[in-house]
């Protein structure tokens, strides 16, 4: 794993990064033959077998691979269901002579999985934890989404939930995605001085994203509820060419990037029976369903950076360069059928088409890096950076071509009028920072500012009675932050380390609301916490390795006006292992037993979806899961 310093990640193939990155490489295969075999038990049901076998050098040429598989499957811990995975990679090396080699890879990807109902703040809070999803009571469901559709709520639950909150509930959901992904590396030193790295790939995706909708009608049944499925494909294709060239006391890197993104994402509705619902994960067949719409968007990506890292005296070096990003999205809605089904109760599903455009030619990055008298470290770091416009299906919100409009203000005309107006949100930003390292001390210390503009946001706009939503500029945004670490090590083996981030990330603008704007200058930026703090003791004995952590996140803001917060929380874990060493002809039997959330903490853990201008009416928060506990042994032979 490698982490780019700052933000200004040049050589990063990303048109959604306003920051730094973190870029993963898969080991290659062993040189010699073996395998590895892990085998994981857990709470509720958890089971993880993992094995890989390396097939050792095969001939005088250096060919070589591996192969892997993974199995996952646990039980959800509340509600009804489980979550299954199946993954496989296979990775090839062959070296060409002594001047390269070449790396071919194959990826396999399979979940199935139930899903955790999103709550609102009110729903966790007089429910508890264990809310979610109504299955397998069928009959409770359909009362529930008779109220939805009707108004009013359950007797039991007067002055507790909302309607609204009623019609959050649902019987059930699910989603299941099938991944492949193919790449050939070739890295080759094409002259002394000069290196070359060339990757071509494709990424196929296809999935069923499901959950029954209390908002429509089954027509032949009656049922007060359907099945709502989502079908999207994805295929993406492309390259990345690199050189690094080193002359002098100069280390050149540069490189382009190029993608085809083809996203398709048809929407269809199938019948729940008056006895039992619709299977949510399988017997998706298009001609037992009904088509409320489809989108189809095409993407077209391309990126070029140059960097040059000068090496002033021994320690110090500087580096400066930029980036040009040009991305370019044409597609949204293709076939919108909610007249024809109206019979199923369709409502306005936010039908849009039309392109839009980001691009910027120089997008500059600049770094001061300085080791001195051994154990310091200062740096500073200035970058800009953009984001491209994000996009998905319809009816969904947070993206420049969904959730817009209603029956009175359509879709369409709210696109057509962003186009003239929004633009990509971009930042600028500054890092200064100190590290110092020695054997019993590690400790670091930055302070980063940075300025958003263009900062987008889905939100609710026109005058009363004609409300629609919409994707608006709400102006600039300032971020100040810090970031302090320290770790000792005052005896062999242990290792105790504190780390505090203070962020403190405010909105500069104005957003609409009804039609009105109203000022956001000095609200926080929502779902983003303000401090945050992590202790972590890590003691090895021999052969024995125990570690604690703990970690607390504050308050978060849920709302742009900041009139609700996501409460904050301390979570801890416990971890130990041993390693047997070689026993036989295994190397390596390794155990290790875990507990998360050690204390069972009820805290929300997680935010999916846009933000509210105000108030609790937004089901998108996730509970953590409880204290689970977790053991494996493993095997390397």
């Amino acid at each position: 794993m490698t982490v780019s310093q700052g933000a200004g990640a040049l050589d990063t193939p990303s048109a959604q990064t306003l920051g730094g990155a973190l870029t993963y490489t898969t080991s290659d295969p062993s040189l010699k033959a073996g395998g590895r075999v892990g085998q994981t038990f857990g709470s509720y049901n958890a089971f993880r077998t993992f094995g890989r076998v390396d097939s050792g050098v095969l001939n005088s040429t250096g060919t070589r691979f591996y192969a892997a598989y993974a199995r996952t499957d646990q039980d959800m811990w509340k509600g009804f269901g489980d979550q299954q995975e199946q993954q496989a990679n296979f990775k090839l090396v062959q070296p060409v002579g002594d001047r390269g080699k070449i790396t071919a890879i194959f990826d396999y990807s399979n979940f199935a999985q139930y899903n955790y109902m999103g709550l609102t703040k009110n729903i966790w809070q007089k429910m508890g934890r264990n809310a979610t999803y109504l299955k397998p009571n069928y009959a409770l469901s359909k009362q529930y989404a008779g109220y939805a559709q009707n108004g009013g709520v359950p007797s039991n639950l007067e002055g507790i939930l909302s309607n609204d909150e009623i019609g959050d509930y649902a019987y059930d959901g699910t989603q299941t995605q099938r991944n492949y992904l193919s790449a050939i590396t070739g890295e080759f030193q094409i002259f002394p001085n000069v290196t070359s790295k060339t990757i071509a790939y494709a990424h196929v995706s296809s999935g069923d994203y499901s959950g029954s909708n209390p908002f429509l009608v089954s027509p032949t049944s009656g049922v007060p509820m359907a099945l709502e499925t989502g079908h999207p494909d994805v295929q993406r294709i492309g390259f990345t060419q690199n050189f690094s060239i080193h002359t002098h006391g100069n280390d050149i890197q540069t490189g382009i990037w190029y993608e085809n993104d083809a996203f398709n994402y048809p929407m269809r509705m199938y019948e729940d029976g008056v006895d039992a619902a619709h299977n949510s994960k399988s017997d998706f067949k298009a001609s037992q369903a009904a088509t409320w719409y489809s989108d189809s968007f095409n993407t077209n990506t391309f990126q070029f950076y140059l960097q040059d890292t000068y090496h002033i005296i021994p320690g110090m070096t500087v580096s400066a360069g930029f980036k040009s990003m040009l991305q370019d999205t044409h597609g949204g809605t293709k076939l919108d059928n909610s007249a024809k089904y109206s019979n199923w109760g369709t409502y306005y599903s936010h039908p849009a088409d039309g392109s839009m455009t980001a691009a910027d030619a120089f997008l500059p990055h600049f770094n001061f890096d300085y080791h001195f008298q051994r154990h310091h470290e200062v740096y500073f770091d200035i970058a800009e950076n953009m984001r491209a416009y994000d996009y998905g299906q319809q009816s969904s919100s947070g993206t420049v071509w969904g959730g817009l409009g209603s029956a009175a203000n359509s879709a369409q005309s709210v696109f057509n009028s962003n186009k003239n107006t929004l633009r990509p949100e971009r930042t600028w930003n500054y890092v200064v920072g100190y590290r110092y390292n020695s054997k019993m001390l590690t400790a670091s210390a930055d302070f980063y500012h940075t300025d958003y503009y263009n900062r987008l946001a889905t939100v609710t706009s026109g005058s009363t009675g004609n409300t629609y939503g919409a994707v608006a500029n709400v102006g600039r945004e300032t971020m100040n932050g810090a970031d302090v670490m320290a770790a000792i090590r005052p005896v062999h083996g242990l290792e105790i380390s504190n780390s505090f981030s203070w962020n403190n990330a405010v909105y500069e603008g104005s957003i609409p609301d009804g039609g009105s704007m109203l000022s956001l200058k000095g609200k926080h930026q929502v779902y983003y916490p303000k401090f945050m703090y992590k202790a972590n003791l890590t003691y090895t004995w021999h052969r024995a390795m125990f570690n604690f952590n703990a970690t607390y996140t504050s308050r978060r803001a849920m709302t742009y006006t900041n009139d609700q917060y996501i409460p904050s929380y301390w979570t801890s874990n416990l971890n130990g292992s041993y390693n047997f060493g070689k026993v036989g002809f295994a190397q390596n039997i390794k155990t290790t037993f875990g507990i998360t959330n050690l204390f069972n903490k009820n805290y929300i853990g997680g935010v999916y979806g846009a933000a509210s201008v105000s108030g609790d009416d937004n089901a998108n928060l996730y509970v953590a899961a409880p204290r689970m506990f977790f053991g494996s042994v493993s095997a390397q032979f």
